[in-house]
């Protein structure tokens, strides 16, 4: 089979199990744009060119309360400086592509598009790692759930496999909105879909807190953004990254990293 298929595909079925608290997201999101007084076009239109989860509630949660539209830009932008980090780390990978095709990456780059490829190369390198010291066949290195992973020996890929998690995501997130839009006025309130938001990125968290020093850097990062989350502008958010970061790599320093998996 092509691999370049096989790469989409893997991406694809990565992506699925996410798809439990990406859904209801989405009918947030559609629910929420209809509530703030936009009309279905405009809330489809935002969600499409738009496409960020978080910065796009808190863009609709201000305009639903006439905030100024700079104000609303503004935290939309803030909430999304995230996504700089996001780009810095992957954007390494995809560095021998065409530009028109880093930009379509780029605009399909989310918290969980990120997070499932990041773990994908994670593993595929240290597959690739422990299959070179011992000397394993060159045609199995890199294998990873059965599938093969395209990395050269400089580390860049083909977007193959992002393009399927980010690609489904996309179709996933577009659809829910549109459904949350026709039928968001007949759910009651008493399910209380907001519960998918924080779900959706503890799903992502969990994994990746294998070591003491992610340990750290999450048990930080939470303190200081719940300690910080009446700053202007959603600042705390950024704060508790930013300290979250500080502390991880501290404590990979201390060698605290020594000590084995959390």
């Amino acid at each position: 089979m092509d691999t370049r298929l096989v790469e989409l595909r893997s991406g694809v079925r990565d992506t699925l199990p996410l798809l439990l608290g990406i859904v209801p997201f989405a009918l947030v999101a559609g629910v929420a744009g209809v509530e703030a007084g936009l009309t279905p076009l405009q809330t489809l239109g935002m969600s499409v060119v738009v496409f960020a989860g978080a910065s796009q509630l808190a863009a609709l949660d201000l305009l639903g309360s006439d905030a100024a539209l700079g104000v609303v830009v503004l935290t939309a932008v803030v909430i999304n400086l995230r996504m700089m980090m996001y780009s810095a780390s992957i954007a390494p990978h995809f560095r021998a592509l065409p530009a028109r095709v880093r930009a379509g990456c780029a605009y399909l780059l989310t918290d969980q598009a990120y997070a499932v490829t990041v773990a994908r190369y994670r593993r595929a390198d240290e597959e690739r790692g422990a299959d070179e010291e011992h000397g394993a066949d060159e045609n199995d290195v890199g294998a990873v759930d059965g599938g093969p992973d395209d990395a050269d020996d400089g580390g860049l890929r083909q977007p193959y496999y992002y393009l399927g998690v980010g690609g489904t995501l996309w179709i996933v997130w577009q659809v829910g909105t549109v459904v949350g839009i026709v039928f968001g006025a007949g759910v009651p309130d008493a399910w209380r879909l907001d519960f998918a938001v924080p779900l959706v990125f503890l799903a992502l968290l969990v994994p990746v807190l294998s070591d003491r020093p992610s340990v750290a850097a999450g048990l930080v990062a939470a303190a200081v953004a719940v300690f910080a989350a009446g700053l202007p502008f959603n600042a705390g958010l950024i704060a508790g990254a930013l300290v979250g970061v500080v502390a991880g790599v501290g404590a990979e320093r201390l060698g605290l990293a020594a000590g084995g998996s959390a």
